[in-house]
């Protein structure tokens, strides 16, 4: 089938790989961005390029989801359009580096909107139009960072990316009934090809900064980045990511997996999301909500 998706973050990394990916299985795509007629002015003539080209239907639409008025707008551009929205990608993200204490409380809210909030200001927009269709998907990227090893450094990120997997497995249960099924997809810390390390965030408190920098964690960054350099596989392709939310889209409507590891590194989050995932399950059938763990077919 043809779905109407929109993918938030979408001007680089995964939201990009993404929104080119989806457009060639054959669905129409409008890959949110900000500033478009800004500074990713010259992404949006790129994917206009990209769409004559390919012939496939890749949109750009102006979406600050730091900005409930803008992705109001956005979402309502996109239903009056297409008459419908089928799919709903969280996607959009950002990365800190740096020790925890250095980083400003201010920041770690900073960070929090980017990468929780923003899934809730996209979520009232689009939500109403998907309950009023009675069937829809809701695809969440999520970071094995959530329950796999954690290195140090990342605690801001590693902080909001366990906020936004948590609000979704909430969701997931109380959308089910509307019709609307979830998917997860974890992503592991690929080290090249994308731009998510080289774009992270720094912190504000330089001084603290430095006094990490000087002192017993001194080497903190050199080693963990060459470990998880060491343990990311030569083959390992971040466009994996975007082929498994491709397989995710085009599954059957209630057989879609709740959710998808790629994860070349093997960090340990698939074996424990999946004790978390089956302990949820089974509270929810001891509490005679079994049904939720499915969407239920809209009449």
């Amino acid at each position: 089938m043809k779905y109407v998706i929109v993918i938030t973050g979408a001007s680089s990394g995964f939201g990009l790989m993404s929104a080119r990916a989806l457009a060639h299985a054959g669905h129409t795509v409008y890959a949110g961005m900000r500033e478009t007629a800004g500074r990713n002015a010259s992404r949006v003539e790129e994917m206009q390029q990209y769409a004559k080209e390919h012939g496939v239907d890749l949109r750009a639409i102006e979406m600050d989801v730091a900005s409930q008025p803008s992705v109001d707008a956005a979402i309502a551009r996109i239903v009056n359009e297409q008459q419908r929205l089928d799919v709903v990608i969280h996607n959009a993200g950002h990365m800190s580096y740096g020790p925890a204490e250095a980083f400003t409380p201010e920041q770690f809210a900073q960070l929090y909107d980017t990468n929780v909030l923003s899934t809730q200001r996209v979520n009232r927009a689009a939500l109403p139009q998907l309950r009023k269709q009675g069937k829809g998907l809701v695809l969440w990227v999520s970071s094995s960072s959530v329950r796999g090893g954690t290195p140090p450094y990342l605690a801001p990120y590693f902080a909001a990316k366990a906020g936004m997997d948590s609000l979704a497995v909430s969701y997931a249960g109380e959308l089910a009934r509307w019709g609307i099924e979830t998917s997860i997809v974890v992503p592991g810390a690929f080290t090249q090809g994308t731009n998510h390390f080289a774009h992270a965030g720094a912190p504000a408190d330089e001084a603290v900064a430095r006094i990490y920098a000087k002192g017993p964690t001194r080497d903190f960054s050199e080693v963990a980045f060459k470990g998880l350099a060491s343990l990311e596989p030569e083959d390992a392709d971040p466009e994996d990511v975007a082929r498994a939310i491709v397989a995710v889209v085009d599954a059957p409507f209630g057989k879609r997996p709740f959710r998808v590891h790629i994860d070349p590194s093997q960090d340990g989050a698939e074996i424990v999301n999946g004790v978390a995932d089956r302990v949820r399950a089974e509270l929810l059938r001891r509490i005679g909500l079994e049904d939720i763990l499915h969407p239920r077919v809209q009449a």
